[in-house]
């Protein structure tokens, strides 16, 4: 992804939308932190443009995920996360001690990825897989006992 602000402008532009400083710096963030949470992504644009209210943030979030700009997540017990890595059905593993989230590819073949035992009657396109575990942070700092798997949130 181009992260100087003329790639990001750019990208605003082609998915039809107007370029906004909130936009674009919406895109920054996100270019430099994936899986970030809506107050993450408030906390960085606002280091960026001085003030920006939180529902403009969550506008311009909503505009994107609609736009196919940005992918909206949720994993299981946690809040809504947000990344650029769109349209390819990638995946996620998740710790389930500190919540760090990063991307997976394609567990197999082309999308969706994974073929279920019955679809049903539903054209598939997008299969979404969490995978679960303890990150190497979270290893090296272990507090429970070796084996023990907190349950996740």
């Amino acid at each position: 992804m181009d992260e100087s602000r003329e790639g990001l402008v750019d990208l605003v532009r082609s998915a039809g939308l107007r370029v906004t400083a909130a936009r674009v710096a919406v895109l920054h963030v996100l270019s430099r932190h994936p899986h970030a949470d809506t107050d993450t992504v408030i906390r960085h644009v606002r280091g960026e443009l001085g003030s920006v209210s939180p529902q403009a943030v969550y506008n311009v979030l909503a505009a994107f995920v609609e736009a196919g700009l940005v992918r909206r997540i949720e994993p299981a017990g946690s809040v809504a996360l947000f990344e650029l890595r769109v349209a390819d059905n990638h995946h996620h593993v998740v710790c389930r001690r500190c919540g760090s989230v990063q991307d997976v590819d394609c567990a197999v073949g082309a999308r969706p990825c994974l073929t279920p035992s019955e679809a049903h009657g539903y054209v598939l396109d997008e299969a979404e897989v969490t995978y679960w575990g303890i990150c190497p942070s979270c290893q090296s700092r272990r507090t429970t006992r070796p084996g023990a798997l907190q349950e996740h949130r």
